[in-house]
């Protein structure tokens, strides 16, 4: 069964930074695009960052464009997400989120999040 396995999270103040990692299992890890989604209380789950499935092309949401930055290692079947000057609104738990899509098939896989909480 395809794990992902987020860690990283917890609590900082405003300003801070923090690295989210996410260690997959069980899959073609180099064959997946890889996202990072994010979902604050009473709010819907919102798309953070992007990465191809070789790491050559990433997408950001406007809100965290120049402060977080995605990258991947497909040699440790890991992604991180690293998000600097970070803002009470970044608040929320942070999820994985594995993608491949071809002409015969689509998988879509998910971690079980981890918290993020920022202070001010």
């Amino acid at each position: 069964q395809v794990q992902l396995a987020e860690s990283g999270g917890g609590l900082v103040q405003a300003g801070g930074s923090l690295r989210l990692s996410c260690a997959a299992s069980r899959l073609t890890f180099s064959s997946y695009a890889m996202k990072w989604y994010r979902q604050a209380p009473g709010k819907e789950r919102e798309l953070v960052a992007g990465i191809t499935s070789t790491g050559g092309s990433t997408n950001y949401a406007d809100s965290v464009k120049g402060r977080f930055t995605i990258s991947r290692d497909n040699a440790k079947n890991t992604v991180y997400l690293q998000m600097n000057s970070l803002k009470p609104e970044d608040t929320a738990v942070y999820y994985c989120n594995a993608v491949l899509v071809t002409i015969a098939t689509a998988r879509d896989y998910w971690g079980q999040g981890t918290q993020v909480t920022v202070s001010s």
